[in-house]
């Protein structure tokens, strides 16, 4: 009907247009004024320079794009040309080859398509600015390229390919920013040229990251996939045991939580079948990983208990440290955080489908009363049927929590919520990102205590701004986010902290919170006063701390990615999503080094720093840690500014076809034994072994250290001792003796 109503219209404007260009109709032209700024005078303009100045077909910054491209791709060009005298690898070889043609042929079009613009196009073979190096992204420097010239052989390999890939992601960067800008790309021939930019320039990094995985010759690279028959490596220490997760805490359908695949429809035409055969499968939007992932875990005596965002797992350890199911709750609300006093559970719940009530059934309202998102509180005197018998609702969930102290009345637990903040309609109190407004949840953790008469009146008694400047008073007083100058790491702002570990017998804790570490004074729990604070160029996002035995050094980690990203491919810095030692001096924290899991992985799997532990070798910190598919890896950090590695443990990726998350959450040492929660596997168990690096008698002596109370909560360190004799034997087999 629409349609029928327009069609005369156009007609008749089709019709009045012929009819001008019979009579000879034209244009009636003026003088055509442009404007000034304020207080400036206005300029008579021709219609030549008024059709330019309309002009959309491109735009400066499409012309600087090219020009800087040009640059850009010269470099690489350089850098391909010292392949043939240095290396007599085929492959490295291949690459050089291809990176030539392409970059050559790419610098021609640029050239072309600038020429024919009027514009200017440069000859990068004549030189270029100095600070180009400097402002464009991923172009190696003038040290880099000497440095460069200089290697050859595997030495050579390894520089070039890194230098490399970071140009051509260098590249990927410059085409998102000239598309993100407005006004872009809008000429065909640019956009194309842009695209395949991009198309190009990736592929390449994906066959030079396989390259230089292929350097190493390190046992766990390329190990192959599977949910349960993924391929092994092991370094100085043996799988003792491994449990699937229990009935209910996986989807038996899909065990592994991937993505589904997106079957082809078949329309019967055979050619279509037969070129499909070669085609890359195509995998749905989303998988479940986290719905039944485990999470971290608690011990007490010969109890373990493994969180899970479906609830958790309770386990019996055998008088050989083998654990044994005894119970499952399932209470979903992520990310099930545990920690064990007396006969008391708390758990971390930060989801919105958490129910105060349990229920699987979640939440769909964006304000419900049936929401929970804080802490539970269990009493678990029976553990077949634990019962809930507190609920904390915060503001922003809880991430993570601290048991801080704990005595005949009461205890204090420090909570941080990582969430946004909850509608005030919900809870009472929670005010978001309002400017100005210094009620704002941000900027603060949680102090709560829970009495242990009734746990049902647990309650939040301070919010402390523990980020606050101190001379100002500004509770954003820590860092404000964004990068620190060319070729940092983008670090988040600190409005939070994601973990704190506490130390209560040194009354010291410390912050991984953001976007700073931190370390606080707890001598009074319920006022935790901060010491010092610092930020890495290097770190993304501080993730967890933790102490020597002692309390003398600091090993804080950085969650590069979130957990969810391949961070540890063969191309991807070794200081970011690394961990960052610091000694602890005079209640300043001084930086030594950083240490990350050196074995490449692939783009498959999700992989950075994440929980650990202190393995309790008398005289020595030794820090076992989980790189979630990175696997595991056990730090020697006795020497703070050299630390090594001396054993690992490591599976291949979920799958080889998607990217899958899983690997270890936590990995911690317990009375002889590693465990660690595998997130879509299970539970696993390891012993170490003697070596070069750790003796026999040294893994005995941590075997036989006494636990405070005989427990272990994963962000409450406590000083472990030793019995005299042990110390005494471990001494004379040091001595020789």
């Amino acid at each position: 009907m629409t349609t029928a109503k327009l069609r005369p219209t156009l007609i008749l404007a089709s019709a009045s247009l012929a009819a001008m260009v019979a009579t000879g109709a034209t244009a009636q032209e003026v003088t055509i004024y442009q404007p000034g700024a304020p207080g400036t005078e206005g300029r008579a303009i021709d219609a030549e320079a008024a059709s330019k100045l309309a002009d959309t077909r491109y735009s400066p910054a499409d012309v600087a794009f090219m020009q800087g491209m040009i640059h850009h791709h010269h470099q690489a060009v350089v850098m391909a040309d010292m392949v043939e005298a240095r290396t007599n690898r085929p492959e490295l070889r291949e690459a050089a080859g291809r990176i030539k043609a392409s970059q050559n042929d790419e610098i021609e079009f640029m050239q072309d398509w600038l020429t024919t613009r009027g514009e200017d196009a440069p000859d990068p073979t004549k030189g270029h600015p100095q600070h180009i190096h400097h402002t464009m992204e991923g172009m190696a420097s003038a040290e880099d390229l000497n440095t460069l010239a200089s290697l050859s052989g595997v030495d050579f390999d390894e520089k070039f390919l890194r230098l490399m890939i970071a140009h051509h992601e260098g590249a990927l960067d410059m085409v998102d920013k000239l598309l993100g800008t407005s006004g872009t790309a809008r000429d065909p021939a640019m956009f194309s040229f842009a695209g395949d930019v991009k198309n190009d320039q990736k592929a390449e990094i994906d066959r030079m990251i396989d390259i230089l995985s292929s350097l190493s010759t390190d046992p766990r690279v390329n190990l192959a996939a599977g949910v349960f028959d993924a391929g092994q490596a092991a370094m100085n220490m043996e799988l003792v045991a491994e449990l699937r997760k229990p009935a209910g805490f996986y989807d038996p359908a899909n065990p592994g939580g991937l993505r589904p695949v997106i079957e082809d429809e078949d329309d019967g035409d055979e050619s279509d079948a037969e070129e499909n055969e070669d085609a890359e499968p195509q995998f749905g939007s989303r998988g479940a990983w986290l719905s039944f992932g485990n999470t971290d875990m608690a011990f007490s005596g010969d109890m373990l208990i493994a969180g899970n965002y479906h609830g958790f797992n309770i386990y019996k350890l055998d008088a050989k440290g083998m654990p044994n199911l005894y119970s499952s709750v399932v209470c979903p609300g992520g990310q099930g955080d545990v920690s064990i006093v007396g006969n008391l559970l708390i758990t971390s719940v930060e989801d919105e489908r958490g129910r105060k009530d349990c229920g699987l059934q979640g939440i769909d309202e964006d304000v419900s009363d049936e929401r929970h998102r804080g802490l539970r509180i269990f009493d678990i005197s029976d553990l077949k049927r634990p019962r809930q018998v507190g609920l904390v609702q915060t503001c922003r969930g809880s991430h993570t929590h601290s048991i801080v102290s704990a005595d005949e009345t009461s205890i204090i637990v420090y909570n941080s919520g990582t969430a946004g903040v909850r509608d005030e309609e919900e809870l009472e109190g929670c005010i978001g990102n309002v400017a100005g407004d210094e009620r704002t949840a941000l900027f603060s953790i949680d102090v709560i205590e829970i009495p242990l008469a009734d746990p049902s009146k647990a309650r939040i008694i301070d919010s402390p701004r523990v980020f606050a400047d101190e001379e100002t008073g500004n509770i954003a007083g820590l860092w404000r986010g964004g990068d620190h100058g060319d070729g940092t790491q983008t670090t988040s702002t600190t409005n939070q902290c994601h973990d704190i570990t506490v130390f209560p017998s040194l009354a010291l804790a410390g912050g991984a919170c953001s976007g700073n570490g931190i370390i606080f004074d707890i001598s009074d729990p319920r006022k935790p006063k901060r010491i010092d604070a610092v930020t890495d160029t290097g770190f993304a996002y501080w993730h967890s701390a933790t102490f020597n035995n002692e309390g003398t050094k600091v090993v804080f980690t950085d969650e590069w990615g979130g957990g969810g990203m391949p961070r540890c491919r063969a191309s991807d810095p070794l200081n970011w999503g690394a961990n960052a030692i610091y000694d602890v001096v005079d209640g300043e924290l001084q930086f030594r080094s950083n240490y990350k899991m050196a074995a490449p992985q692939t783009d498959k799997e999700n992989c950075v720093a994440h929980n650990g532990s202190i393995v309790p070798v008398p005289g020595r910190d030794l820090f076992i840690q989980a790189w979630y598919q990175g696997g595991i890896s056990l730090m020697d950090f006795t020497d703070s500014a050299n630390p090594k590695e001396i054993a690992f443990f490591d599976r291949g990726p979920v799958s080889d076809e998607q990217f899958g998350f899983g690997g270890y959450w936590s990995v911690y040492y317990y009375k002889g034994k590693i465990y660690g929660t595998e997130i879509t596997r299970g539970l696993d168990v390891f012993e170490l072994l003697p070596s070069e690096y750790l003796s026999a008698e040294e893994i005995a002596a941590a075997k036989a250290a006494v636990y405070p109370d005989d427990v272990f909560n994963p962000q409450t360190q406590t000083t472990v001792t030793w019995p005299q004799d042990v110390l005494d034997r471990l001494e004379a087999s040091r001595q020789g003796g």
